[in-house]
């Protein structure tokens, strides 16, 4: 299976539960953390879901 690193740029200071909780769900709760992730549509929309907050590295 296909699989998609991103990294966070963004701070979850000031921002709403579930923005945090999708990025504990992505493995992500530190600034510059990358997490490795198998690229499913879920993983998309969390991505989606957080993207003003989070970079994809590799596709």
């Amino acid at each position: 299976m296909a699989t998609i690193k991103v990294k966070q740029t963004g701070s979850p200071i000031r921002r709403t539960k579930d923005q945090r909780a999708t990025l504990i769900g992505l493995g992500l709760n530190k600034m510059h953390r990358v997490a490795e992730l198998n690229d499913t549509p879920e993983v998309r929309g969390m991505i989606r879901k957080v993207q003003h907050m989070v970079e994809v590295v590799e596709g």
